[in-house]
């Protein structure tokens, strides 16, 4: 898991895919978590995507390395976590997310654990 999470942070910004009703629905995101052998990521509770993995929890990310053809496609299911601890860990690990949630305790702040279903390093 180390292997994909390197990854993805190398290349700054990942893309979750969701399901929006029947269509594909895609946007970038910047703070993937590993803790305790787990991935998280985290979201606002009054965005789309929220409510796109909470209908349909088959989320699929995909990382490209900037000016090279590398790229992953990781296949995950996605469940929400409400893990004060964890929460936490993802304001330390990334204080950006600072700017649009208070605390572990916002309401709105959401974190998402991916369980990896499968995996795919492309060159």
């Amino acid at each position: 898991m180390s292997l994909i999470v390197d990854f993805i942070n190398e290349c700054g910004v990942f893309f979750v895919l969701t399901t929006n009703n029947d269509s594909p629905c895609g946007r970038p995101f910047a703070e993937i978590m590993q803790y305790q052998g787990d991935l998280y990521i985290s979201t606002g509770s009054n965005k789309s995507v929220y409510k796109q993995m909470k209908a349909n929890n088959k989320v699929q990310l995909l990382a490209h390395r900037s000016n090279t053809r590398d790229w992953l496609r990781v296949n995950t299911i996605a469940e929400e976590c409400f893990n004060r601890t964890v929460k936490e860990k993802m304001l330390v690990d990334f204080p950006q997310l600072k700017k649009h949630f208070s605390s572990a305790d916002d309401v709105s702040f959401t974190v998402f654990k991916l369980t990896i279903l499968d995996y795919k390093f492309y060159d």
